[in-house]
């Protein structure tokens, strides 16, 4: 369905997917990718809702669509953008912008991992009507939250890259800052619980069908009543 689309941000090109929805609902969604890049994964499910009505853009935040299938190498590349917040926040808003300009309503993002940080941060900084993190990473950037939009976090109680504590910490930042936040917490589940090309290997990593389908159920109607309602 959809295609590979340039766009500009933070003085590079970045290389995302852009899915149309032969009927539009007039909103728009924002597909930030795991920290290997936007992937085959990511794409589907660009797809996934622009059959649903909305625009859809999945986003490159490390630019020229790079990718890698090596957990070393998206490491290295994440790093930089770990240690400069800022950069993250200017690329994700590039691609907010682009896909803002395709919508004639509200305006969602979701992310994956690394991805759903990237997320929280544009709602953090104000620039959201929804927001999603899926299996995220929840620790704060270095400038201070503004009022946060509505949230949904689909999230793995086993994930080791969000223990407890930090689950707990951003609970505590989502209460102070946002109007409309509800969380799941899946038992028995891990870190990227929902791609199943990953599965599960009993280390707190991996797919769980029944944590996925109750994300995906979460997502749909959380996104329509924000964005459509």
């Amino acid at each position: 369905m959809g295609e590979r689309f340039d766009y500009e941000g933070d003085g590079r090109t970045l290389r995302g997917y852009r899915a149309m929805p032969d009927s539009p609902n007039g909103a728009a969604v924002l597909v930030v990718p795991a920290f290997m890049g936007l992937r085959e994964f990511e794409m589907a499910q660009c797809d996934r809702f622009a059959a649903m009505g909305y625009a859809v853009l999945g986003a490159d935040y490390y630019g020229d669509g790079w990718t890698t299938d090596s957990m070393e190498e998206a490491g290295e590349a994440m790093a930089p953008l770990q240690n400069d917040r800022a950069a993250l926040l200017r690329r994700s808003e590039a691609a907010l912008q682009t896909v803002r300009g395709w919508a004639d309503g509200r305006v969602g993002a979701m992310g994956f991992c690394f991805g759903a940080k990237a997320v929280l941060d544009l709602g953090r900084a104000g620039h959201l009507d929804a927001a999603v993190s899926i299996h995220g990473v929840y620790d704060r950037p270095d400038f201070a939250t503004r009022a946060m939009p509505p949230v949904l976090l689909c999230h793995g109680w086993n994930d080791p890259l969000a223990k407890p504590a930090e689950f707990e910490a951003l609970a505590a930042e989502l209460e102070d800052h946002s109007p409309d936040w509800h969380a799941l917490a899946f038992g028995q589940t891990g870190h990227a619980f929902t791609n199943p090309a990953l599965p599960g290997d009993g280390g707190g990593m991996g797919y769980q069908e029944a944590s996925a389908r109750r994300t995906w159920a979460a997502v749909e109607a959380f996104l329509a009543e924000k964005l459509m309602g």
